[in-house]
């Protein structure tokens, strides 16, 4: 008994047509016709009554259909679960993050992931949480870490927080605040390094300073992380940053600003409307298992901290 037989075998049944299952299967009439009857041979009963126009199933027939059924439908789940896990050697990955995550935890997550499953192809996609929302939506992306709350409510998106950080004020260690926070209006006048069009960071600084009562002196803005940062290191002005992308650069110090200060939501993001490849899911789970160990053992950077959802 061969599962292509079964399928031919469901055709007819289904169809109560020799021709018409033959070209529902794509098979030339014979071909079909000869299947079944070798099946039946294997068998050692007939599976259908055959009159000129009128095609039924015999009791035999009638007891192999729901078996048929089951067989074939594990046969596809065994195929499925075969291809998945060949997936996760040849796979692939395409993962949209923020600047600042990129320059952060991101890295070691990968590094992680990549000794796991080192036959998936890891594409990361850089950009502001808009324009990742946005090729997420088009499908150019499985999976995202994204800033919330989000500019505009997408409902075929689903949002799973995953971690909570300050946003501090970098500024040249030599130069730094001496105190535990900084006061946001303290910013006024000051110049500042201020972020190109699209970051997150540049709506929540602006924000924050006028909700203070005053527009932001720029000293240069358009830039992306690694410049921003390093323009506060040689002493064009300070900035609103995450507190993770401090670590390992000991020019720059990062003051909070006062409480209730500010701080940020990171979120993994993908579409409602499509499953997550096996790839995908594993690389949540490694993602998850990295912060829970890193919160652990306390080696999470200063200022952040895991979300962890109600259910």
């Amino acid at each position: 008994m061969q599962l292509q037989q079964l399928a031919y075998f469901m055709a007819v049944a289904e169809t109560r047509h020799f021709t018409r299952a033959a070209e529902q299967m794509r098979v030339a009439q014979p071909s079909l016709s000869k299947q079944i009857r070798a099946l039946e041979r294997d068998l050692g009963a007939p599976l259908f009554n055959r009159a000129r126009g009128n095609v039924t199933l015999t009791p035999a027939g009638e007891a192999l259909l729901p078996l048929a059924r089951r067989m074939l439908a594990d046969a596809e789940t065994a195929r499925r679960e075969v291809a998945e896990l060949i997936g996760l050697r040849r796979g692939r990955v395409r993962l949209g993050a923020t600047p600042s995550l990129c320059a952060g935890l991101l890295a070691d997550a990968l590094a992680r992931f990549h000794l796991a499953y080192p036959g998936v192809e890891l594409l990361v996609e850089e950009g502001g949480s808009r324009d990742l929302v946005r090729d997420l939506a088009r499908g150019e992306l499985d999976l995202a870490l994204i800033i919330l709350p989000l500019q505009s409510h997408d409902p075929a998106l689903d949002t799973e927080k995953i971690l909570s950080e300050n946003l501090v004020v970098a500024a040249p260690s030599a130069t730094a605040w001496r105190k535990p926070y900084v006061r946001i209006e303290e910013l006024r006048g000051r110049p500042m390094v201020m972020f190109r069009q699209g970051y997150d960071l540049r709506e929540a600084t602006l924000a924050a300073c006028r909700q203070a009562g005053f527009e932001p002196r720029f000293a240069v803005e358009g830039g992306e992380m690694d410049a921003v940062l390093r323009f506060v290191e040689v002493g064009l002005g300070v900035a609103v940053v995450p507190s993770m992308v401090l670590d390992g650069r000991p020019g720059l110090t990062g003051t909070p600003l006062a409480p209730p200060g500010l701080r940020r939501t990171i979120a993994l993001a993908r579409r409602k409307d499509v499953e997550p490849t096996r790839a995908a899911r594993a690389f949540r789970t490694v993602l998850l298992d990295f912060l829970a160990d890193a919160a652990r053992q306390n080696t999470l950077p200063q200022g952040v901290e895991p979300v962890r959802e109600n259910g």
